[in-house]
């Protein structure tokens, strides 16, 4: 009888055991939107003038397209909410309803227009 090393049968194990990741039906769009949104965020902050540095910043801490959107003052308000209904849109997604996640995509894309 051949004996295999307990690492290679921890590691069988293991591989069988790993779930797939959960990618709702609204991924897909879900992905372009926040594409869409990311590029509306860099656009705006190359736009403007140099503002200064804040406190996050001075701290080393990475900015996030929500800190970027919101250091933008008024006209990152639009983005700020797209944002957010892209953030609701992912959990109605991993939740599995599909008609909230459209729902909050279609309003994303609405706060992506006002801007």
């Amino acid at each position: 009888m051949k004996r295999y090393p307990s690492s290679s049968i921890a590691f069988i194990v293991l591989l069988f055991s790993a779930s797939p990741a959960f990618a709702g039906p609204c991924k897909a769009a879900i992905d372009r939107l926040q594409a869409q949104v990311d590029a509306a965020i860099d656009r705006n902050a190359g736009a403007g003038p140099w503002k200064p540095e804040s406190v996050d910043a001075l701290r080393g801490y990475q900015p996030t397209p929500g800190s970027i959107a919101a250091a933008e003052g008024p006209p990152g308000r639009g983005l700020e909410r797209a944002l957010n209904r892209l953030a609701r849109a992912r959990a109605a997604d991993r939740h599995g309803d599909p008609a909230l996640c459209r729902l909050e995509l279609d309003k994303a894309r609405r706060a992506l227009a006002s801007r």
